[in-house]
């Protein structure tokens, strides 16, 4: 399988609960930029599956707009504090789709970066609406080839 993994885009600095912060403008603008740049470089996702969390929705559902895809499933595997293996383990279930879309949160997404790549030391930054695509990812085994890490958007 094909993994994309988005982190969300910028989003309000403070909420009553972290998991309804929403997406500032530029955020939403970010998100856009992201589903055209998916699209032009022709890596539609054939699923798209997000956090529950309110910035994480939004990125997906405005990524996959401007992309021309289908609306994104929500996972509560992929809200705040996921852990690689878990990522892992609950892929097992979408491994007949070629293409699959993550849209989450860091550290969560940095960790799985670091551990597809089998990385003990060092360390990988994620920002916001970056973009990171794995080809050749096996669930339920670690590992899988890097083929970029696209940060976008300012």
């Amino acid at each position: 399988m094909n993994l994309l993994i988005i982190r969300h885009a910028e989003a309000e600095g403070f909420a009553m609960d972290d998991s309804a912060r929403s997406l500032t403008e530029s955020g939403r603008e970010q998100a856009r930029r992201v589903g055209g740049f998916l699209k032009e470089k022709r890596l539609i996702p054939d699923i798209t599956i997000t956090s529950p969390f309110v910035r994480a929705s939004q990125t997906a559902e405005l990524f996959c707009e401007a992309a021309g895809l289908g609306s994104p499933v929500s996972e509560t595997w992929l809200a705040c504090g996921m852990r690689p293996s878990v990522a892992i383990k609950e892929l097992v279930a979408y491994q007949d789709f070629n293409t699959v879309a993550l849209c989450g949160h860091n550290p969560d997404f940095a960790e799985l970066t670091q551990w597809l790549l089998g990385s003990q030391a060092g360390g990988i930054h994620v920002s916001n609406a970056s973009v990171i695509y794995f080809s050749n990812l096996k669930p339920p085994q670690q590992g899988a080839y890097l083929e970029m890490i696209v940060p976008l958007f300012p």
